[in-house]
């Protein structure tokens, strides 16, 4: 006899399967979340070290619950007395870093060298980019080559070149100096990573535009430069965070008048007083804020929807 199905009602391996299914969302999820949490955990623990007392920054077990101090951001950021702090929470000078490199806006620094050097690296990258990509040249693999293994060199070689280079022109401890510096270091990757970005808009494009009446800049700047947004963005992020994290060519060509985050970093690490955690948390945690904002502002060009949408009818 024939088994009758009552319509709307789920035979047995339907059931199963959807069971299944759901089983395999939890599990997913669960996964997710468990990775998530191995990585944000270190980040979370710097952020609350960063509101530790002293004597809780280290305390086993961890202490998550705790009276929260601002005296590490009171240096870090407002401009207190260091030593005062220092005897405010140990009772004691125990390090001899950082007290004398927070009379200057080294965060205002930072975000100046960040900004204005990124800015000037789209700018060139962008133009040298759509260049290599669209018009033939002779040796134009060698110069591409050329162009990438500027990048193949240890920082620690070129250190000694720029100092004196920089000595020479009396550049040392001048902001438009390191602006300089870090546009070279940044132009190389940017302008290779756009490069594949241009590729992958149709050619078909910049003839039809120019069919139309445009120029081969008004091609570019009207219509090919629409399609790469995502591209730009995606550069912009990579040149904003290698500047904002720079640390040995910065050291190398600074003294007292400019002071970067990673450099006035290193001074909470000296070798007669040990680390001093809690100043370098609270500084830690101040450098991640202005990058985690600027990808904010351009996460919604990291689709590559328009780039995508025009290779459709390549």
């Amino acid at each position: 006899m024939a088994s009758i199905v009552v319509p709307g009602k789920k035979t047995g391996r339907e059931a199963q399967a959807q069971r299944r299914k759901l089983l395999g969302k939890i599990l997913t999820t669960a996964a997710s979340v468990t990775i998530v949490a191995i990585f944000f955990f270190p980040i979370l623990f710097w952020v609350l070290a960063s509101f530790k007392p002293f004597t809780q920054i280290f305390q086993l077990p961890p202490s998550f619950i705790f009276e929260p101090t601002l005296a590490w951001y009171r240096v870090v950021l407002g401009g207190e007395s260091y030593t005062t702090i220092e005897l405010e929470q140990t009772g004691a000078i125990t390090g001899t870093g950082g007290g004398s490199y927070y009379s200057v806006p080294f965060i205002l620094d930072s975000l100046k060298i960040a900004t204005i050097s990124t800015a000037i690296v789209m700018v060139l990258a962008t133009l040298a980019a759509y260049a290599l990509s669209r018009f033939t040249m002779r040796r134009k693999q060698d110069l591409i080559f050329w162009i990438l293994s500027t990048r193949m060199m240890p920082t620690v070689v070129v250190a000694l070149p720029f100092f004196l280079m920089y000595r020479s022109f009396q550049w040392i401890d001048t902001l438009h100096g390191v602006v300089l510096m870090h546009v070279v270091m940044n132009l190389p990757l940017a302008t290779l990573l756009l490069k594949s970005f241009f590729d992958d808009v149709p050619t078909d494009l910049d003839d039809a535009a120019m069919v139309d009446g445009a120029t081969r800049f008004g091609a570019f700047y009207k219509v090919i430069l629409n399609y790469v947004w995502p591209g730009i963005a995606a550069a912009a992020i990579l040149c904003f965070i290698f500047s904002w994290n720079e640390f040995l060519l910065t050291l190398t060509v600074t003294q007292t008048n400019i002071r970067t985050m990673p450099v006035a970093a290193s001074t909470f690490d000296s070798s007669s007083g040990g680390t001093e955690w809690g100043f370098l948390a609270a500084l830690g945690t101040s450098a991640m804020l202005p990058v985690f904002i600027f990808v904010l502002f351009v996460q919604k060009h990291l689709v590559r929807g328009l780039t995508m949408g025009a290779l459709h009818g390549k």
